[in-house]
């Protein structure tokens, strides 16, 4: 079950159905690829990827928190614009 909340079914599918809205700028992808140590490529492309297959999807405020594996994305619920994605604390990334 991806979250608790009533609304969690239409959040999820808000996210998922506008995955191909997703973008970031040039220092966001830049910023994914270190924080995840990402080889240089489409790091877009990876979170969007990670989004459909994501573990728990959920929306706090303005932004969206996806939980997908070893990583936490937080995209921008408006915009679509990846804001951040980091490991998650406490997994081993790989």
């Amino acid at each position: 079950m991806p979250c608790n909340r009533p609304d969690a079914a239409i959040t999820e599918h808000g996210l998922l159905a506008n995955l191909d809205k997703i973008h970031t700028t040039d220092l966001g992808k830049l910023r994914i690829e270190r924080n995840l140590e990402l080889e240089a490529g489409d790091a877009v492309q990876w979170c969007v990827c990670k989004t459909r297959q994501a573990d728990r999807i959920i929306r706090s405020g303005k932004n969206w928190y996806v939980y997908a594996g070893r990583a936490i994305i937080t995209i921008n619920a408006r915009s679509f614009t990846i804001i951040t994605a980091h490991k998650n604390k406490g997994l081993e990334f790989k």
